[in-house]
């Protein structure tokens, strides 16, 4: 299986991205990641929706040919960056190439609610017709990483035990829901 990665944070030292890249080491051997550039998209132009320029077809194709994907998140302004919502507002436009896709939603953030409040408004944002996805429902399925600097080593791997407990099974519940 391959699921696309969608991740919000531009940051070079991203806790997100960092929390990708343990999800690729220690899920290897049931699916494989593929995170897609979002710095290249253009702002979504609805003059071009149905015409969109080649790297958003590309875009596109990567996620129709997905068997998932994989959100992350930080949060910023109690939301999601524009950065994702723009490549959210490409997929639900044209193409509906999200519409009945299974998504799995995870954030990191320093503090001590994680992403809560943009996980929230993100599930709104893939509930509107042009995306219609399909993710874990509310209710102990939110991947909400709280107080990163604690829980990430110096090499950027999640090391605390109990919350890489709660992600195993948040991801067995995701590969049972696909």
């Amino acid at each position: 299986m391959e699921f696309a990665v969608l991740n919000g944070s531009l940051r070079s030292k991203s806790y997100n991205q960092a929390l990708i890249d343990t999800m690729d080491e220690r899920y290897r051997d049931k699916f494989q990641l593929k995170p897609l550039n979002l710095e290249k998209l253009p702002y979504f132009n609805q003059d071009q929706e149905l015409h969109p320029p080649e790297v958003v077809q590309q875009f596109k194709g990567s996620l129709r040919m997905a068997d998932g994907v994989v959100i992350a998140t930080p949060e910023f302004n109690w939301s999601i960056p524009g950065i994702l919502k723009n490549a959210l507002d490409w997929a639900s436009r044209g193409e509906l190439v999200l519409v009945n896709r299974p998504v799995l939603i995870v954030g990191v953030s320093t503090g001590m609610i994680g992403t809560l409040r943009a996980q929230l408004h993100l599930r709104q944002v893939l509930s509107a017709p042009g995306l219609s996805c399909r993710t874990l429902p509310p209710g102990g399925n939110e991947v909400l990483v709280t107080f990163a600097e604690q829980k990430f080593d110096a090499s950027g791997r999640l090391t605390d035990a109990p919350t890489l407990a709660f992600l195993d099974s948040v991801v067995e519940k995701f590969l049972a829901f696909i």
